[in-house]
């Protein structure tokens, strides 16, 4: 554990402490757990990724629903399905299919990340349950 000082708006201190109050938690724990789910753990992020998903962070409700609606475009997903059915492949079909799963990823991982930003922010759970 390492102990920090930080310098807060008397706002964001009032607002912190009524979460305290109401929870009946320490300030400091209120604010470790917030800290804890609005920082991204980057363990297995790829490289290329791990700033812009920090970066998130401070983007905008309508950049975050943008991130949170995004999908591969209708030719990635046919080129994709087209893929998925056919064998074998060539080495640039390959390639081609190698980075079509990298972008996949990547807008998985925007998507994720932008969802629970927007249920911190809005204090609900954003998906259905199911």
């Amino acid at each position: 554990m390492t102990t920090l000082t930080l310098e807060l708006s008397d706002t964001l201190v009032n607002r912190a402490g009524g979460a305290a109050r109401t929870l009946h938690r320490p300030l400091e724990d209120v604010l470790a757990a917030m800290l804890d789910g609005v920082l991204p753990a980057l363990d297995d992020v790829p490289d290329d990724m791990q700033a812009e998903l920090v970066e998130m962070t401070w983007w905008d409700d309508a950049t975050l629903m943008k991130a949170a609606d995004a999908l591969l475009s209708e030719a990635e997903q046919q080129r994709l399905a087209q893929f998925s059915v056919k064998a074998p492949l060539s080495d640039a079909e390959h390639a081609e299919l190698d980075a079509l799963r990298a972008e996949y990823g990547k807008i998985t991982l925007r998507k994720a990340r932008a969802m629970a930003l927007l249920s911190i922010r809005s204090g609900q759970r954003l998906l259905a349950d199911t």
